[in-house]
């Protein structure tokens, strides 16, 4: 016979608020360096403006978004999401960029160069560049080192190491 853990609505309701301070907490933390969702929409717009007119990544972006304003409020909704914790993206980015034929280092690198460029116009506290930088670079190391190992099996799992930091 198993027996079955019956978690209680106090246990719940107790996840809920530690995982709520922890959001805010996170929030606040970032917003006290100026990342607030002003900056993040500023952010979000002006890179994608750059991308756009980018002769390497324009053309991959504009094969595959037709519509930007939905996409620009997705990618802010995002950042929030890694910034600030919000809990309100949904998504799985790593199937959309392993779905792209052809990306690599040099596409992430540009992205990178292109993200820091736009970070840097926008800064306002360093601590927010390093911060904001910091997390650009983890996602697109992440994404750049799961397609080449999709390629190249564990020989891609480094593949991120020459990637630009901010």
């Amino acid at each position: 016979m198993t027996s079955t853990p019956i978690h209680s609505q106090a246990a719940h309701d107790d996840t809920r608020t530690f995982v709520e301070k922890k959001r805010a907490e996170k929030r606040l933390a970032a917003e006290e360096i100026g990342v607030d969702a002003v900056f993040i929409d500023h952010l979000v717009e002006a890179f994608y403006a750059k991308i756009r007119e980018d002769d390497l990544l324009g053309p991959i972006f504009a094969e595959r978004i037709a519509d930007w304003p939905p996409h620009l409020t997705r990618m802010k909704a995002f950042w929030r999401a890694v910034l600030h914790n919000s809990g309100e993206f949904s998504g799985n980015p790593m199937l959309k960029h392993l779905a792209i034929p052809g990306l690599e280092l040099r596409h992430f690198s540009r992205w990178l160069d292109l993200f820091y460029e736009t970070l840097r116009e926008a800064e306002g506290h360093s601590a927010a560049t390093d911060l904001v930088g910091a997390r650009a670079r983890m996602i697109a190391d992440s994404l750049l080192t799961a397609i080449e190992m999709r390629r190249n099996g564990l020989a891609g799992g480094r593949a991120g190491k020459e990637l630009p930091h901010a």
